[in-house]
């Protein structure tokens, strides 16, 4: 998605189970930008782990399992559509069928043309089959910018007060050109950079702090320590302190034989966000 872009096409992951928030918040965001909604709900099949003395699993139990998935995804997206007509957006819903082994494959093209995707964090007490696995083939495979809603905290998505993690990477620079359709719904934007021993030209954070100007919003710079400590505490830290609304950061990893390796400033953030996180890779 190109600077100048609008959102005009919202996708979100329905969860089985829960308050829903995730959906709530899209259909929300899709009223405001007047963006078509689409919501998919999946049914993933159960997963038989093999033990080479074990006895086989009953096939009965593999079919009502199956049809339970099934049946549960339907269930949520009929769900989700009544919420989708409540918020009067434009939308259109559906399960999938996703087989072990296939790299989430079919949501991975379900996605990949999304301009933003809402999904919830893993939640301990309500657990949503392989999401976190789906989220990691979001971001790495479908290339889809992430609009991650915690399963904790904030109910809506306020634009307000933004901080964006910045870095000086493609990655970070690419999150942040794609997050600029929420961005410059702004009223406040902080740049927090993380202090490093290697000297700069110029402040870090400062040709950031001037593109987003150029665009209109209103920003400010802050360097922070972080000696020893995991740096996506560091910012969810920085965030909270300032009363952040949500946070901008690039998301870092690599596939290897459909296995990924997260950065650990974004695994910290798909696991203990306390606010929204967009993210983009």
């Amino acid at each position: 998605m190109s600077a100048t872009t609008e959102l005009r096409d919202i996708h979100v992951v329905i969860d089985l189970g829960g308050d829903h928030r995730p959906a709530r918040i899209a259909a929300e965001l899709a009223r405001r930008s007047d963006a078509h909604l689409t919501g998919l709900a999946f049914a993933f099949q159960p997963i038989i782990p093999v033990y080479t003395m074990a006895a086989p699993v009953p096939t009965d139990f593999i079919v009502s399992a199956h049809e339970h998935a099934v049946a549960d995804a339907r269930a949520a997206s009929e769900r989700f559509q009544e919420m989708a007509r409540a918020a009067g957006v434009v939308f259109d819903a559906r399960s999938l069928e996703s087989m072990p082994g296939d790299g989430f494959l079919g949501a991975v093209r379900a996605f990949q043309l999304s301009d933003l995707v809402v999904v919830g964090q893993q939640d301990p007490d309500r657990l949503e089959p392989m999401r976190e696995g789906l989220i990691e083939a979001l971001l790495f495979q479908a290339g889809a910018p992430l609009l991650l809603i915690p399963h904790t905290g904030a109910v809506e998505f306020s634009t307000d007060r933004a901080v964006v993690a910045w870095d000086s990477s493609p990655t970070a620079a690419r999150s942040v050109r794609t997050a600029l359709p929420l961005l410059r719904q702004a009223k406040e934007v902080e740049v927090v950079t993380i202090a490093e021993e290697r000297k700069h030209l110029e402040a870090p954070g400062t040709g950031l702090a001037r593109y987003l100007s150029r665009h209109g919003l209103r920003v400010e710079t802050q360097q922070i320590e972080a000696p020893g400590r995991d740096i996506g505490s560091a910012i969810l830290e920085f965030a909270n302190g300032k009363e952040a609304d949500w946070i901008v950061m690039g998301a870092y990893g690599h596939s290897r034989v459909r296995e990924f390796f997260l950065g650990g400033a974004t695994r910290s953030m798909l696991s203990s966000a306390t606010l929204p996180v967009f993210m983009a890779h």
